[in-house]
């Protein structure tokens, strides 16, 4: 009798499998699509999340309204019956609660598996444990250490594999990112209007104009992806960073910027959005900027660092006055990934009014919804 043999997984899904490891890896009309997906999933889920939101309109204070409230539509079930592995190698609360929350609103379920909680890296190989859990869920969102691992993940992967949070690349928060400018692109545009709450939910997405965009601090995987992208949307990046090699754009970084076009330098080394300019004075790098961002100067895994990265980014405070000195606009936001610390930002300007931070972090939701589905 001759032996059967059945088809692996990756040949009856077929050869080729998406994966997103960064924003590199997507096109401009692919980001652009999925910003107006993620609006769009925020668009029919909120009614149900909220239910007073939009407000439906008080038919005993005007009996000749005709207003009709938009009817209920369910956000896409898309995730029926599927499961999507959440592979947490470090701790998280905005990825965490999100994916869980929006994989639950797409009718499907995140399985959290942390670090001690599974076989990967300790009995069992980072290749074999893909095809496992591949052969199990639909989808893997991996936050991991070193890229090289999401990478490895992705190599042999038979469904596909999101990046939750690598060392080097950071994409479901840029996507929150630039959903959040667009949803506050009348703080940049004098003939757009704030939206109502009825607005905030009518279809498409507000045009952004091309902006200036400002980094204050170390070369983060937030950072990496801002570049990948935002240059590509037409907006220009002035990043900041302390002169040492430890705080420059890493090597793969850059090797992604020459692959997409992009260039780095100072300021009379180029001209226009695909230039970005590269500085180790904050002053400098806010110079006309429309949005101010940082991150942590002290990532996961260097704590003992810390003493000397404090010393390292004396200045680098993101504060009222030195976006005055430096010659940021009048009206510049400013955005923060979170956990934010209070050497990074002052709270004059994390809790006042140009501060984006939690509408960022409530974004998250829908942009990883978007890429799950």
């Amino acid at each position: 009798m001759s032996a059967i043999h059945a088809p692996s997984l990756a040949a009856t899904v077929g050869k080729r499998v998406p994966h997103i490891l960064t924003l590199a890896d997507l096109t401009v009309p692919q980001i652009s699509r999925v910003l107006l997906h993620a609006h769009t999933q925020r668009r029919f889920s909120l009614p149900w999340l909220v239910p007073q939101f939009p407000p439906v309109p008080d038919a005993q204070k005007n009996k000749k309204s005709k207003a009709k409230q938009e009817p209920l539509r369910m956000p896409s079930q898309s995730l029926f019956n599927k499961s999507i592995a959440l592979l947490f190698s470090k701790r998280s609360t905005r990825t965490r609660v999100s994916a869980e929350t929006a994989a639950l609103l797409l009718g499907g379920r995140a399985l959290f598996l942390g670090r001690e909680d599974i076989q990967i890296g300790v009995n069992e190989s980072v290749r074999d444990s893909a095809r496992v859990i591949g052969g199990m869920c639909q989808g893997i969102f991996a936050r991991v250490g070193e890229d090289s691992e999401i990478e490895e993940l992705a190599r042999y992967s038979p469904v596909p594999v999101l990046s939750a949070l690598s060392n080097l690349w950071h994409p479901t928060q840029v996507l929150a990112d630039l959903l959040t400018l667009h949803d506050h692109a009348h703080l940049f545009d004098a003939t757009l209007h704030p939206p109502s709450a009825k607005q905030r939910l009518a279809p498409g997405l507000a045009p952004l104009r091309p902006l200036t965009v400002a980094w204050v601090g170390d070369s983060t995987n937030i950072l990496h992806d801002i570049l990948v992208s935002f240059p590509r949307l037409g907006h220009s990046v002035r990043v900041a960073t302390p002169g040492k090699e430890a705080y420059q754009c890493p090597e793969p970084v850059r090797k992604r910027l020459d692959g997409l076009g992009l260039t780095m330098g100072g300021e009379e080394e180029g001209k226009g959005a695909e230039h970005i300019v590269w500085t180790d004075d904050p002053r400098v790098a806010v110079k006309g900027a429309d949005v101010v961002i940082t991150d942590t100067w002290i990532s996961m895994g260097q704590e003992e660092e810390k003493a000397q990265r404090l010393r390292d980014f004396a200045g680098y405070q993101v504060t009222e006055a030195l976006c005055k000195e430096g010659g940021a606009k009048e009206n510049w936001v400013f955005m923060h990934c979170l956990p934010r610390k209070a050497e990074e930002v002052d709270d004059e300007v994390f809790y006042g009014p140009r501060s984006l931070a939690f509408p960022e972090s409530d974004n998250r939701k829908w942009t990883i919804m978007a890429l799950f589905e």
